[in-house]
């Protein structure tokens, strides 16, 4: 397990970016999911059951104008810097995990 921190700036404004950590990468990239997961609910306040595949993801991680993670390095005590396609990369593996299959 590697500590991980998740930028996040979904406006073109700075005042927009946040952050959050978390104990590995697995869970940040479910952090993300629930993220956009939210999106959807404050979208659809009245729908009981909110459905998405893959590439509604992929496309609302496109959308944002920062996503990245710094995922700690335990051999050279350092964060290394993660961008928004290998972000992606780590979700379609996780969701993969999730269905039962190896990706």
């Amino acid at each position: 397990m590697s500590h991980t921190i998740l930028l996040v700036q979904p406006g073109q404004h700075p005042e927009t970016r946040t952050y959050s950590d978390y104990e590995s990468v697995n869970e940040c990239m479910e952090g993300v999911c629930k993220i956009y997961e939210e999106q959807l609910k404050r979208r659809n306040p009245n729908t009981p059951t909110i459905t998405y595949d893959i590439s509604q993801l992929f496309d609302f991680v496109d959308q944002l104008i920062d996503l990245s993670c710094l995922v700690y390095q335990k051999s050279t005590n350092t964060y290394a810097p993660y961008n928004k396609e290998w972000i992606k990369e780590k979700i379609y593996v996780l969701l993969k995990q999730a269905a039962g299959t190896t990706a």
